[in-house]
């Protein structure tokens, strides 16, 4: 009887989620206003590089990635003066409850849960109340590589990310905080899982393009551009990479014809 209540509590939990994930989706992607995002740097390991990158960082370094979703709601048609403003919180301390490695369905949710409860619990941050909240952990190069897989969660429009604490690989910081935080607009990822290779023709930038290969670009929820049959290379920054018809359609920009 006692477990027959547990599971009930959960899915009243769960449903209450459901219902305010996709009112807070449907106004992310209205595109009709500014949406503010928090970015919460994070120090992953205690290598002195690490604290020092993460401590030196300001807005200046994120900027890109403001800048090429204003281009990208641009060329899908959507007229938004600033679709999205990016504020820098100071580095958080205490860092976040990871995903368990070899998880069940049970054991994502209550991660997921857990993760958005402490979320909310270290989302301090002196600038407009954000719709988004990207906690990112970085990691020393030389400590960690590759990286743990980030994960972006359009229920809660919350994101765990993993990037490297390198001057050299801001670019492709960048990428990825940008496909994560397009997960928490409602994107989905367009890659194989097991050989990370972009699925056409969802995870093509231009999926009409003839001849197919090579793709001139990324899209940014397949990850890499693919350049030639079973054959993909990783982009070098957001300036290679575009938001695909499939995904613009998922987060709004595109309305859907099928």
């Amino acid at each position: 009887m006692f477990r027959k209540f547990r599971i009930l509590i959960l899915l009243f939990i769960l449903a209450t989620v459901a219902v305010g994930a996709w009112r807070a989706n449907a106004r992310l992607t209205a595109w009709e206003h500014t949406v503010h995002v928090a970015l919460y740097p994070i120090a992953a390991d205690d290598s002195p590089a690490t604290r020092r990158f993460v401590a030196e960082l300001d807005a200046d370094a994120f900027a890109g990635i403001s800048e090429w979703l204003q281009a990208q709601t641009a060329i899908h048609g959507r007229d938004v003066l600033q679709p999205v403003a990016l504020h820098l919180a100071p580095p958080l301390a205490e860092r976040p409850p990871l995903p368990p490695r070899q998880a069940g369905m049970a054991d994502a949710i209550l991660w997921s849960l857990h993760f958005r409860w402490w979320a909310a619990r270290h989302d301090a941050i002196a600038a407009p109340r954000p719709a988004v909240r990207l906690f990112v952990l970085f990691h020393d190069p030389a400590r960690t590589n590759p990286l743990p897989h980030s994960t972006g969660l359009a229920k809660g429009q919350v994101a765990l990310i993993h990037a490297f604490a390198s001057p050299e690989q801001r670019r492709q910081n960048a990428v990825v905080i940008a496909h994560e935080l397009l997960h928490a607009f409602g994107a989905s990822d367009k890659y194989d899982p097991v050989t990370l290779l972009p699925q056409w023709p969802d995870g093509y930038a231009e999926p009409e393009r003839e001849p197919r290969h090579p793709q001139r670009l990324a899209e940014i929820m397949g990850g890499r551009i693919a350049i030639a049959p079973g054959k993909a290379e990783i982009p070098d920054g957001l300036g290679d990479t575009a938001i695909g018809p499939a995904t613009a359609r998922e987060i709004g920009l595109l309305r859907s014809t099928r």
